[in-house]
């Protein structure tokens, strides 16, 4: 492996800033189509062969890679596809000796983040993430990577990450692509992990927005809560696993010797690895702190509401029992008026002296044995 030149991590690890449109060897299928040839299946997004750290071609198929590269001992090919098909998976296969196991998980997709090693091949497999921000939503993308001696091969399964960019950013800086496929292993894992900022910094905003809504009393509030927080479950899983599988990663390159720059810029993304797997720990639970809260929120708001209508229940029945009461009062003279109005000639106290006095003063005590014994039960 070429000596280092100690290159300044700054001079490439800058905001990613993706190649010209037109750039000569951007697409092998822009290529292959310029020189008259059939283009290359949309799967191989890029294929070139590299010497010290600099571009000495770029084939238009696999084949024509894989003869150059025999061709040229001390090279490296690095090899780009996306969502490929078995064959050319299996060529692959064959021609850098992968095993069959990893193959069988480039293919499949849907895998966890996970490091393995076969023999002389390292396999590893990414979740890279960008976050949406009209729906709230954190899109992942997988990606394969096999390291071998002198290969890199990147199987991507999404949109992200920007690889094209990762790859015009390592050709910028020929001292760290000099270094190998471990190099280009490096800026991969970083371009990964830098794309977790954007995500960390619109979910951040999102709770805070969240927050505002519990305390105002929003009643949708509770479905969005529920949402970000499956979305930091499958954030959790793509990162949690990194801060193990970066130890093991700069253990191994301890053990082979790798160049200590490079050691040392591993573990710098494995520090943003850790906190970024702290931030999203630390969302899960605030997001479930938050849910708590909203929870009380709405039982104490739905106990105003009960007790706001317990009372106005109470103030009706008052209402009601005096209304009773005074009905009931003036329902006796009404009763004693009626019988003395009914005019039969025959009818006891109807030609007594005191009869009219007799009624009127039955009137008034029986208004009265009415009113202290609903005064004293608290109906008036």
């Amino acid at each position: 492996m070429p000596e280092r030149k100690n290159p300044k991590k700054s001079a490439w690890r800058r905001a990613l800033t993706p190649p010209p449109a037109q750039h000569p060897d951007d697409r092998v299928t822009a290529r292959a189509e310029a020189s008259g040839g059939e283009p290359e299946p949309a799967s191989i997004v890029q294929a070139a062969l590299y010497r010290d750290g600099v571009r000495v071609s770029a084939p238009a198929t696999l084949a024509d890679t894989f003869r150059e590269l025999r061709e040229q001992p001390s090279g490296m090919a690095w090899i780009g596809l996306a969502r490929p098909t078995e064959a050319e998976l299996l060529s692959l296969a064959a021609e850098f000796d992968l095993h069959p196991l990893a193959v069988e998980d480039a293919m499949e997709a849907h895998q966890r983040p996970k490091l393995e090693r076969y023999g002389g091949t390292l396999f590893v497999v990414l979740r890279a993430a960008r976050y949406l921000d009209a729906p709230e939503e954190v899109d992942f993308g997988e990606l394969h990577v096999f390291v071998g001696p002198d290969f890199v091969i990147t199987v991507r399964h999404g949109a992200a990450p920007d690889l094209s960019a990762v790859r015009h950013r390592m050709e910028q800086t020929p001292e760290l692509l000099g270094l190998g496929p471990e190099a280009v292993l490096y800026a991969i894992l970083d371009a990964v992990v830098d794309g977790y900022a954007p995500v960390v910094s619109g979910v951040q905003n999102d709770i805070d927005e969240i927050e505002t809504e519990v305390f105002r009393g929003d009643p949708e509030v509770s479905r969005r809560i529920y949402e970000l927080s499956r979305e930091m479950v499958e954030f959790q899983r793509a990162t949690r696993p990194l801060v193990g599988m970066l130890h093991s990663l700069i253990a191994g390159f301890a053990k082979y010797g790798t160049d200590e720059e490079l050691q040392r810029y591993l573990r710098d993304v494995a520090d943003h690895v850790t906190h970024t797997s702290e931030r999203v720990d630390g969302f899960r639970q605030a997001l479930t702190d938050i849910l708590t809260v909203n929870a009380t929120l709405v039982t104490q708001q739905q106990n105003a509401e009960m007790r706001a209508l317990a009372e106005a229940g109470f103030e009706q029945n008052e209402e009601i029992k005096k209304i009773s009461s005074w009905a009931a009062i003036l329902f006796a003279p009404t009763l004693v008026g009626t019988i003395y109005g009914m005019n039969f000639e025959h009818m006891p106290e109807l030609h007594w002296v005191f009869g009219y006095p007799f009624a009127i003063v039955l009137m008034a005590v029986v208004c009265t044995g009415l009113y202290v014994v609903f005064k004293r039960r608290d109906w008036l």
